[in-house]
């Protein structure tokens, strides 16, 4: 498929399926739609490599190498052994398969993963007299069957691991942000690099990290090593090198100071551990400062995008805490515009403010809000009433 446009998938967070799909229209995708946290589309090889190195806001891109209706177990089989997997993958290689069933003959994924392991083992049986090994854990080769009804469809994840995993991280705070999810706020709020940027609460800095990395225009895995597709018998190497430099050579200056702040010592260094891995430490100015104690960085227009806790994970006080935000945004915020998640939904209201935008989204399996808060100069933010929504 080095030529050949093809149907692709990108699977992300819910809520994130109009700016993956403005991401994949912008690095040059064609037949782009939506769907139910994922995104379809078409593109060659040269573009699978693209979209795992590129990409802020998908999880994994799948290549789908089958699709069947299928009744029964005799068809499950039948369909898996109707894909040539040694043209794919080599024997010496290890695999996993991840199945997900929606109202299907089938009852149980695990069953179904089962069934085509089967298929597969037996043919490279077959043919080499051996058979590669299952690997659940760490695999070299990841296979993902959606079922719904009886519609199989049977897809390569190029990705391996999900893409959420920068390879900056080095070190997380009790409650840290999936890096997907950090950049679909950002994206969300319309960060671009216009202003300078402040996440108040920042953890283990990934909001900045990521808004850095969007204002420079850094391909959003360029610090990964690891790629599913690097594995597959096809993997073109100097076309994956090629497609990196290109996206290299995009990258742009970005002069707008992106200042991570946070109380605990800890955070502040796990923070610079990680601004330092992504090399970003030109970019990212990092400080220990209490957000509801300490004066704003910079008299400059601020773009904030923060994530407080909100008492699932770790323990507050929230409707005092979440008025202290409003607070602090009334009176050393003004002129800014400042977003942040929550999952308490009962808290957002303490914050005292009236929002702009409120968009739900989900923080893992919690359902969540993000809200936009516009701190107008003058009596625009006197008159706001509380928020009681």
């Amino acid at each position: 498929m080095k030529t050949e446009n093809r149907p692709l998938v990108a699977k992300t967070l819910y809520g994130f399926e109009p700016i993956l799909a403005k991401e994949l229209r912008q690095l040059g995708a064609i037949d782009v739609k939506e769907g139910n946290r994922v995104v379809t589309f078409k593109g060659d090889l040269g573009f699978v490599y693209k979209a795992n190195l590129c990409l802020r806001t998908a999880l994994n891109i799948l290549v789908p190498v089958k699709k069947a209706n299928i009744s029964n177990q005799a068809d499950l089989y039948r369909c898996m052994q109707e894909v040539d997997w040694p043209s794919i993958f080599s024997v010496d290689q290890t695999f996993a398969i991840q199945a997900t069933v929606f109202g299907s003959v089938f009852e149980h994924s695990l069953f179904v993963a089962q069934k085509a392991k089967d298929a597969i083992v037996d043919q490279f049986r077959l043919r080499f007299k051996k058979r590669p090994d299952v690997n659940t854990t760490d695999p070299d080769i990841r296979i993902q069957l959606h079922l719904v009804d009886d519609f199989l469809q049977i897809s390569m994840d190029s990705s391996g691991r999900s893409l959420h995993l920068r390879g900056y991280k080095q070190s997380t705070n009790i409650a840290p942000i999936n890096e997907v999810l950090a950049a679909g706020l950002l994206l969300h709020s319309h960060w671009s690099g216009l202003h300078e940027f402040l996440d108040p609460m920042c953890g283990s800095g990934t909001l900045a990290i990521e808004a850095a990395m969007i204002a420079c225009n850094i391909p959003a895995n360029i610090n990964r090593t690891r790629f599913a597709f690097k594995n597959w018998n096809n993997y073109d190497e100097d076309l994956f090198e090629t497609i990196v430099n290109a996206s290299l050579n995009k990258t742009i200056e970005h002069n707008k100071p992106i200042y991570a702040m946070d109380k605990a010592p800890s955070a502040v260094r796990k923070t610079q551990e990680n601004v330092n891995a992504a090399n970003l430490e030109d970019y990212i100015q990092v400080s220990r400062a209490d957000f509801f104690r300490s004066c704003r960085p910079t008299e400059n227009r601020l773009h904030l995008v923060f994530n407080p806790p909100y008492g699932e994970r770790l323990p507050i006080d929230y409707d005092i805490f979440y008025g202290k935000i409003g607070d602090t945004l009334k009176k050393e915020y003004t002129g800014c515009e400042a977003w942040f998640i929550s999952s308490n939904l009962e808290a957002i209201k303490h914050v005292g403010l009236r929002t702009s935008r409120k968009i739900k989204l989900f923080n893992g399996s919690l359902e969540s809000r993000l809200v936009c808060y516009q701190m107008y100069e003058g009596t625009k933010k006197k008159s706001a009433p509380r928020d009681s929504s």
